[in-house]
């Protein structure tokens, strides 16, 4: 899978971006559709200690999930987005699972209709 890292105005280092790619890869586990993802460091110009944000998007089929968080260093920031992605995942697959139960049960209704026809 692909992660494209970008750090905007400074150069991340190599063990940041091993510690993005390990984390990331933990999420495609929840979820085989996963395509890649981008993810996006910034330093916001504040007073505040809390100014390190990780953006990251995961492309999945069909669906791109998004998260954005802030903290005080790279890494908590991109443990909380993957948490929040790890939610949005498990979520996304119990609605497809649904979605699937739905379409399993109207294409056997329409089967149970189509005998009942042909029996009549």
């Amino acid at each position: 899978m692909q992660v494209n890292i970008n750090s905007v105005h400074f150069k991340a280092d190599s063990r940041l971006e091993d510690f993005i790619r390990e984390k990331i890869q933990k999420v495609t586990k929840f979820h085989e559709g996963i395509i890649g993802s981008d993810v996006t460091l910034k330093v916001e110009n504040t007073d505040k200690p809390e100014n390190k944000i990780v953006e990251i998007r995961l492309k999945v089929k069909g669906n791109d999930l998004i998260s954005s968080k802030q903290s005080k260093t790279f890494e908590n920031a991109t443990d909380l987005a993957i948490d929040a992605l790890r939610n949005q995942v498990k979520k996304m697959k119990k609605l497809n699972h649904r979605a699937e139960e739905v379409a399993f049960s109207e294409v056997e209704e329409s089967a149970d209709r189509e005998i009942d026809t042909e029996i009549e």
